[in-house]
């Protein structure tokens, strides 16, 4: 049997870009979100502790499932195995910025009587 599939989700918060594994990732029941749930995280040598990793393990203890906006989402793949979580701040100047979404479902357009 197949052993389960691992995707690296990549998305913005704020300033800071997170790069995640999972093993379960699906467009949610509420609209405009991603849900991501079972966080997988490198077991590493206990005596090399990666600080980016460490901060991911603690930001995501205990969380269940995750909901996270499509327009946060840089990128997701399927990928081999697990890796090395990680946060970086980006870099980018002042004068740049996710553009806005202001989304609304098929369904709440208003009605036409």
């Amino acid at each position: 049997m197949a052993s389960q599939p691992v995707y690296k989700v990549i998305f913005q918060n704020g300033n800071q870009v997170f790069e995640v594994f999972a093993r379960q990732i699906y467009q949610s029941d509420m609209w405009g979100f991603i849900e991501v749930e079972e966080f997988v995280f490198g077991e590493r040598s206990k005596i090399v502790v990666d600080p980016s990793e460490e901060k991911l393990k603690n930001e995501f203890s205990g969380v269940k499932r995750s909901y996270i906006p499509l327009q946060s989402i840089i990128r997701i793949d399927e990928v081999d195995k697990e890796g090395s979580g990680k946060v970086s701040d980006t870099s980018v100047s002042g004068n740049v910025a996710s553009f806005p979404f202001a989304g609304v479902s098929p369904g709440q357009r208003g009605s036409e009587e």
